[in-house]
């Protein structure tokens, strides 16, 4: 079977690819290189453009047989989002809705789209569930919680069928160490450690240590990507199964501090990693995990790395193979 990858290039997408490809499908990524790296297209077809050329789109669809797309083209900076609101919706929203055009034109009607925990906002209650309450404050946030209104209504009209994977924070690299996160800039908090570590940075900057958490710092819930991967192959055969559209939040389901993540850090690496206190960032709540029991209950998903440990070895793994070649 052949899947389509928008932004297939980045960090999950190229991780996506690899999994797809080991578990028997035929993969052709589409990227427009803008955010990720023609070496990561490792595992599939590339074919380089923009989801803005509906010529192009309607060409791939027209000259393969594919039966369902992951959709992980989108930006993704909260700030920047704010600066430049008008490029999210574009990117986010109206690229979008062009891939769901020529899906619908050709017939493919499986989609699963990469989410956000952003479409949250400040969260009422943690663990954060499917039902919490919608009320995002950035236009990145915004954006995503669009396509999902539009999925649904595409549903009803046009019976094509998603699933909606919402994120918290993805994190690690591919245990076999072949590909890894990175970006440009970098904003994760796990890489930016492991670069202080490996001595590209030289310290890692901790916003705020008087949370309402047990060591002041902020709290997140930290999902490995191989794990992520895992939830986009139940959810796809989930839909090729005829099985009705959805959404999921993906999480471990347990939080650690951004301090927690500096010391297992220091562990795994033997580095002292330094680090420079600074004031909260706007926007930052203290704890954001996710409540990921539908998944668990429904798709039959659950996290084979689920460890702290585990997924900063990864990630030191791939710091070490990769960092000072970029």
């Amino acid at each position: 079977m052949q899947i389509l990858l928008t932004g297939g290039a980045g960090y999950i997408g190229s991780h996506m690819a690899k999994m797809l490809v080991q578990s028997g499908y035929e993969v052709i990524i589409f990227d427009n290189l803008s955010t990720g790296f023609r070496d990561a297209a490792r595992y599939g077809r590339l074919i380089e453009g923009d989801l803005a050329d509906r010529t192009l789109l309607g060409q791939i669809f027209t000259e393969n047989q594919i039966v369902a797309v992951m959709h992980f083209a989108a930006l993704s900076q909260v700030g920047e989002s704010m600066r430049e609101p008008a490029l999210y919706y574009r990117n986010n929203f109206s690229n979008a809705q062009n891939i769901l055009d020529a899906m619908l034109k050709h017939g493919a009607l499986c989609f699963i789209f990469s989410s956000t925990a952003a479409i949250f906002g400040e969260p009422q209650y943690t663990p954060i569930d499917e039902e919490h309450l919608q009320r995002p404050i950035n236009p990145y946030g915004r954006s995503k919680r669009m396509v999902e209104e539009m999925l649904g209504d595409y549903d009803s009209a046009y019976g094509l069928r998603s699933v909606c994977l919402r994120y918290f924070n993805a994190a690690g690299a591919d245990p076999e160490c072949e590909l890894g996160e990175r970006h440009d800039p970098e904003s994760h908090l796990i890489p930016l450690v492991l670069q202080a570590a490996s001595g590209r940075r030289d310290h890692i900057a901790i916003y705020g240590d008087d949370y309402p958490t047990p060591d002041g710092t902020c709290i997140r819930d930290y999902i490995h990507v191989w794990d992520l991967c895992s939830a986009h192959l139940l959810a796809l055969e989930h839909l090729l199964a005829d099985g009705e559209s959805n959404v999921f939040n993906l999480g471990n389901g347990k939080g650690f501090s951004v301090q927690e993540v500096i010391d297992t850090a220091r562990r795994f690496t033997d580095q002292d990693i330094p680090t420079q206190k600074r004031d909260r960032r706007d926007g930052d709540p203290a704890i954001l995990v996710a409540d990921s029991k539908r998944a668990i209950l429904e798709l039959g998903w659950y996290p084979h790395f689920p460890d702290l440990g585990t997924i900063i070895e990864h990630a030191w793994q791939w710091e070490q193979k990769n960092g000072k070649a970029w």
